[in-house]
């Protein structure tokens, strides 16, 4: 397989998706020599994978992970992996304000993933003192009881779990990292997730369309912050497909929300430690400044993804009257307890 992608960026080839499969299941079989696999992945980054090769990729993955499907369907959030370095990571306060407002939501991560190794969900709850290294089985009753869930990749992902050491050898991402944020461990029927480029979200909503594991009603790509699930200040390009209504773009521009502040503002010293701090400050009542808007904003973007508000704004006045009315330190009051 490396001969058929590794010839150039202009000669290389696709590989069907009979072929992506087995090179992924030789993958994980641990087979390939280690000069072969680094090879590989980076001949996939220089070509750039088909959502086909992706697809293969992805089913065969998911054939390997345990899930563990709660009663309620969250939302789907698998940001990339390798984590955040210089702004706070708003996820877990914007998960946990939209459950306040009847969303359920799911994250899930590794820890210290190639090649960033930055913070993540994970490290953010952990600084909140809640159960992180759980089994799939026990996240998925955390969705149940709490609203929010956290899958943690060893326990439900063991296979791509074990390629920590080569991936961490190769110095730059493959194609791995994208497969990962696709594993949908709770089942969920929509995915929300991050893009550099928006060619890349609808490659994204391809792979899903291709896939012979997943079968999604939504999924919502945007142009976060670091490549995060975090809306960003100012402009932020939307990919938005639904089963029922195809694929849109669309723009949300913080402005038209009243909210008048920049990247910068967002930035913190420490982010797993800062992210926590600002998550307890914010779903508390305690700050009416731009982060009570920040996390309000993103939470509304996961209340709308899953439909459960008609519109941006209408989810946005859920969030805010869930961080107002405490249902959002109900939530992580109980999330913190379980």
């Amino acid at each position: 397989m490396t001969e058929v992608v590794g010839s150039g960026t202009k000669s290389a080839e696709d590989m069907t998706r009979e072929q992506a499969a087995e090179a992924m299941r030789r993958i994980f079989d641990g087979d390939p020599y280690p000069t072969t696999l680094g090879a590989f992945w980076l001949a996939n980054r220089w070509k750039h994978n088909t959502p086909e090769e992706l697809a293969a990729f992805t089913d065969e993955m998911c054939e390997r992970a345990e899930y563990a499907t709660p009663d309620a369907d969250p939302v789907d959030c698998g940001a990339n992996y390798d984590g955040k370095g210089r702004t706070a990571i708003l996820g877990v306060a914007a998960g946990v304000v939209a459950a306040g407002a009847g969303t359920p939501v799911v994250a899930h991560s590794g820890d210290r993933t190639p090649t960033q190794k930055q913070d993540v969900y994970k490290h953010v709850l952990d600084e909140l003192g809640v159960a992180t290294e759980l089994t799939p089985r026990d996240s998925a009753a955390m969705v149940d009881e709490t609203g929010v869930g956290f899958y943690y990749q060893p326990a439900f992902n063991p296979a791509v779990a074990d390629l920590f050491d080569a991936r961490d050898r190769m110095g730059v991402r493959t194609f791995v990292n994208t497969v990962e944020t696709l594993a949908n461990p709770a089942g969920a029927s929509v995915h929300l997730g991050s893009f550099y480029h928006l060619a890349f979200a609808k490659k994204v909503v391809e792979t899903f369309a291709e896939s012979a594991f997943h079968d999604l009603d939504r999924v919502v790509m945007f142009q976060g912050m670091e490549g995060y699930d975090d809306i960003r200040p100012g402009y932020t390009k939307v990919a938005d497909w639904s089963a029922t209504g195809g694929f849109d773009d669309y723009e949300i521009e913080t402005a038209a929300y009243g909210m008048d502040f920049a990247e910068e503002d967002l930035q913190v010293d420490d982010v797993a430690e800062d992210s926590a701090r600002l998550t307890r400050e914010v779903v508390a009542g305690d700050r009416t400044d731009h982060w009570y808007d920040a996390v309000a904003l993103n939470a509304a973007v996961r209340i709308y993804a899953r439909d459960d508000a008609d519109s941006l704004d209408s989810a946005l006045d859920a969030a805010r009257a869930a961080v107002d009315d405490g249902s959002a330190a109900a939530v992580l009051d109980d999330l913190r307890a379980f």
